[in-house]
């Protein structure tokens, strides 16, 4: 019996790597880039929505503050870039913010910060799923 699931996943996503062979991989850019960027993307593409309505919760006037609201998340976005910009000509292994940890603070921190990763990726399908749901009932 458990070798037709077995078998399925062989077929689908190809032979296991043994233990020393993971260490080694690394994901093309066609498929790193959607997977890792779900994050900014999905900032991108529900946070002007979800600022504006914040804003009208505050009545009409709190629409003033709009273009206040987006320079400011633009200079955070700037920060970002530039941060994440850093990172990679600092730590060119592809290690991301796992390896940055490791190295600068140990591998506790390392550790603790590969689960917020996790955490926070759960948390962008959770985002997105919901945020597509929203938009498929009525208005």
């Amino acid at each position: 019996m458990s070798k037709v699931p077995d078998l399925v996943k062989r077929v689908l996503l190809g032979r296991a790597l043994s233990s020393a062979q993971q260490h080694e991989q690394l994901l093309p850019k066609r498929i790193a880039l959607p997977v890792f960027a779900s994050d900014a993307l999905s900032s991108v593409a529900y946070a002007p929505q979800e600022i504006l309505l914040a804003l009208g919760a505050g009545g009409l006037v709190m629409y003033h503050y709009t273009p206040w609201v987006a320079a400011a998340v633009v200079v955070i976005l700037l920060t970002v870039v530039a941060s994440y910009r850093q990172n990679v000509r600092a730590y060119q292994s592809g290690g991301g913010d796992f390896e940055v940890a490791t190295e600068n603070l140990g591998s506790n921190w390392g550790v603790l910060v590969a689960s917020a990763l996790l955490v926070d990726y759960v948390l962008t399908v959770a985002v997105s799923v919901s945020s597509g749901v929203e938009n498929l009932g009525p208005c």
